[in-house]
């Protein structure tokens, strides 16, 4: 018996054995079990790379509806409140003005300018005596001249950077995006346009008018690189004053035309006076005239064209411009609204035609915001036509500008600076 349960156990053995070498076989063989197992991770891994994909899908689509959904909201969203996020006291003194600057405004007065940012840091202080105190802005740099005066000074924003003495009175003022000044200056009976540099020292460019010959500066502009003028003139022809705008180019392209003359406009401007030109941003330009905006571009430095005539039959109120936009307010002649707001893009193309009443004293583009405001109230549209803010304040009102976040202004006025956020 106990042959036979030893026998039994070694077949035991024997088989155990078998099994053992059988499985070993079979997991290297390539036909065997560990194919099996490859085609398994192989699933694995396809199924692993779908659902990454998929995640991926997932996340990118996310992305997109939160982002549509943040421009359908920046676009069509009307706040009704704000809340004070800070609020900074300023000395009044002399007050004249505040411009946008930087990231926020500069205030000048008779006595001194100031740069204060968005936080509501100043920056920096310069002082000044001035009697009438006119100012330009572009870019980083802004120059304050006297009118009827014979001082310019010209900052950027780390301060002063030089100073302007000239021989005749100031009547007008342009700077560049790099520090050029222009200077219109006039005696009994001509007009000088004369060009400094950053520092203050004379560039060897001058430009010398008369009423009854070439005509009267009117208004100025420069192009952000200072190499192209803008001018609108007045003059008279058979005892009817007339207007008329012109380029001049200072760069190698003008160097062999007469008096650097690249272009001039009369008959758009038949009938009517141009009392603003502007230079928006490359090659655009606009000349505002009591009958409407007349867009340019100068693509051909050599020969500026006009591109877009926008008649208008109305009274024009307002005009104002960025870098981007035109607009202009004209008074309604019927229908409940007293004003009608057009916007158009720097090339002409129409933007927005608005109808409101509300009594704006100051009107200003920030972004696609369009900012109407009076000392204790303002009214702000996007150029999508939403009106995004109607709201009244208990503080004085000088200036606003758009605040370091989509939701936020800057309100500044004679004794104080805030940041809003609007809700």
């Amino acid at each position: 018996m106990s042959e036979l349960n030893s026998m039994s156990r070694e077949s035991k053995k024997r088989r155990l054995r078998r099994q053992i070498v059988s499985s070993a076989s079979q997991s290297s063989h390539p036909g065997s079990n560990g194919q099996d197992r490859e085609k398994a991770l192989s699933s694995v891994r396809q199924k692993i790379g779908r659902r990454g994909m998929l995640a991926c899908l997932i996340l990118v689509l996310a992305v997109g509806v939160g982002s549509g959904f943040w421009h359908y909201t920046q676009r069509n969203y009307r706040y009704s409140s704000y809340e004070t996020v800070w609020t900074l006291d300023i000395n009044e003194g002399s007050l004249v003005g505040y411009e946008p600057f930087g990231t926020n405004v500069l205030k000048y007065t008779k006595d001194g300018a100031s740069y204060m940012d968005n936080k509501g840091k100043n920056v920096w202080t310069e002082s000044y005596e001035m009697k009438t105190p006119i100012v330009s802005v572009q870019g980083d740099y802004a120059a304050i001249g006297d009118s009827h005066g014979n001082r310019i000074y010209i900052y950027n924003l780390d301060g002063s950077q030089g100073q302007v003495t000239t021989a005749l009175p100031i009547r007008k003022i342009a700077v560049t995006g790099t520090g050029i000044v222009t200077a219109v200056l006039e005696d009994a009976t001509s007009s000088y346009i004369t060009f400094f540099k950053k520092d203050g020292s004379p560039l060897d460019i001058a430009i010398k008018t008369k009423m009854e010959g070439d005509g009267y500066p009117l208004d100025i502009a420069l192009s952000n690189d200072g190499t192209r003028l803008m001018c609108s003139y007045i003059y008279i022809y058979a005892g009817e004053i007339k207007n008329r705008v012109v380029f001049y180019d200072f760069s190698e392209v003008g160097k062999n035309v007469a008096n650097r003359l690249v272009g001039g406009f009369d008959k758009e401007f038949t009938g009517t006076i141009v009392p603003c030109v502007a230079y928006m941003d490359e090659p655009f330009s606009c000349a505002f005239s009591g009958a409407g905006p007349v867009f340019f571009s100068s693509k051909n430095l050599a020969s500026p064209e006009v591109i877009s005539q926008i008649p208008m039959e109305e009274e024009v109120q307002s005009v104002f411009y960025s870098k981007e936009y035109a607009a202009v307010i004209v008074k309604n002649m019927m229908g409940e609204f007293a004003n009608r707001m057009e916007v158009y893009k720097k090339d002409g193309t129409h933007v927005l035609s608005k109808e409101f009443n509300y009594e704006y004293t100051e009107a200003d583009i920030d972004g696609d915001w369009i900012i109407l405001y009076n000392e204790d109230s303002c009214r702000i549209f996007n150029t999508a036509g939403t009106e995004k803010l109607y709201t009244t304040f208990d503080f004085a009102v000088s200036q606003i500008r758009r605040g370091r976040f989509p939701n936020t202004l800057v309100v500044t006025g004679p004794q104080q600076m805030r940041e809003i956020k609007l809700r």
